[in-house]
């Protein structure tokens, strides 16, 4: 796993339970400490915490999560804030490290006394924080697609579920003719859980695995898994990678002569921003699941990319988490002013079938799950670094976070 964890993870995991015994420690004129976390809403404005990586293998994603979210907030306050307050965004880093992710959530809702925090990316960060959020009843907006196989109810879930994404992209794959996958991944919770998924949905669909292999997150080495993946003679490669691990992988790709002709990939992680960092000689035409593309039409995007571009530059991309993490923040603001209040109870019982128009489309809220409708596309990478729709689903997918609606994945959680 990655190596800042095995120095630090005893010492903060000790530290994040002493903490929690204290939940609810700092709380408004009027509330219990019993109630959980109560928001500091005193003032003129409130705050908002951003806790995303900004230093790591992970930081290649996630500082353009941060930055779209504090466009949103920028947005929000040019309009005249949320129930009349400005907000005020607190940024920590979570330095790609979990047990940092635990250390930094417990310090927004404790010290901050936020009203709700987006961020988080890797499945390992979420599920390092998630009981910090539900030990403190504080609310979470977690913007990036994931394994599903899970509901908390102090987490919304704004990037896609595993029907709005990964099955959409096996779908595709399966409607291409293509017959066997290799399976490559990082080694932690969201690969390994959706590998899982994948070989579930591959045994009730005449699709054979002819490989899975995991690198350590932040691995730049990849010779013998290409060549493992290249020997197979696999149909098409399924890619679970994260972080910079990426731009090893496909240049090692390139080198080893596979090409997306004649074995193509999809990625589930690889959006814009990687592309660029990638380098498109090494992912022309190779293939993206997700529910977003800066190409997708509509003015709600066309009105994001431009104030997007406008605050960071003309060369910037625009991607699906950082839709999704703008889209949050919006979603959130739309919760809290449905509510008439900031306090958590109230925000959340408001939640069910708010509606937001988004650059990516029309998303609601689903409060049995607190996951959102979301359209699912397949993308080609282009030699322009940009990636355009081959495929979507034609409307937004009910989010199905345990795919209860789907028999081959009985057992599964």
């Amino acid at each position: 796993m990655y190596s800042l964890r095995g120095r630090r993870t005893g010492a903060l995991l000790i530290a994040v339970a002493l903490a929690l015994t204290a939940c609810g420690s700092k709380t408004g004129e009027n509330e219990s400490s019993s109630s959980g976390a109560v928001a500091d809403t005193s003032g003129d404005t409130v705050k908002v915490g951003l806790l995303n990586s900004l230093s790591g293998t992970m930081a290649i994603s996630e500082v353009t999560v941060r930055d779209s979210i504090k466009l949103a907030v920028e947005e929000i306050n040019a309009s005249g804030g949320v129930l009349g307050k400005k907000l005020e965004p607190i940024s920590e880093d979570g330095a790609s490290d979990w047990p940092t992710f635990a250390e930094k959530a417990e310090k927004l809702i404790k010290e901050d006394r936020v009203a709700a925090v987006f961020g988080c990316w890797t499945s390992a960060s979420r599920k390092a924080v998630k009981p910090v959020f539900e030990e403190n009843k504080a609310l979470l907006f977690y913007p990036v697609q994931y394994e599903g196989l899970e509901q908390s109810p102090y987490i919304f879930y704004t990037g896609a579920t595993t029907n709005q994404q990964i099955v959409p992209g096996l779908d595709y794959l399966k409607s291409q003719g293509k017959t066997s996958v290799y399976l490559v991944g990082s080694d932690y919770v969201f690969p390994r859980t959706a590998n899982k998924i994948i070989k579930a949905y591959a045994a009730a669909n005449g699709m054979t695995i002819l490989g899975e292999d995991y690198a350590p997150l932040g691995s730049t080495e990849f010779g013998t898994i290409v060549n493992k993946v290249k020997a197979s003679k696999a149909s098409a490669v399924f890619n679970t990678l994260n972080g910079d691990s990426n731009v090893a992988f496909f240049k090692e790709y390139k080198s080893a002569g596979l090409t997306a002709a004649t074995m193509p990939v999809v990625s589930v992680s690889i959006a814009e921003e990687e592309v660029k960092s990638i380098g498109t000689q090494y992912l022309a035409d190779q293939l993206t699941a997700w529910n977003y593309y800066q190409t997708t039409p509509g003015a709600a995007n066309e009105k994001f990319v431009k104030a997007y571009k406008a605050k960071y530059g003309a060369d910037k991309p625009t991607s699906d988490p950082m839709e999704a993490a703008y889209v949050s923040v919006y979603l959130w603001k739309a919760m809290v002013e449905k509510a008439g209040s900031f306090e958590v109870a109230k925000v959340k019982a408001a939640s069910d079938g708010v509606t937001f128009e988004a650059p990516e489309g029309t998303v609601t809220i689903d409060g049995a799950t607190q996951h959102i409708y979301k359209t699912a596309r397949i993308g080609k990478v282009g030699g322009d670094g940009l990636i355009t729709e081959v495929w979507n689903s034609g409307s937004p997918v009910k989010p199905d976070p345990y795919l209860k609606g789907y028999a081959w994945a009985t057992g599964l959680s």
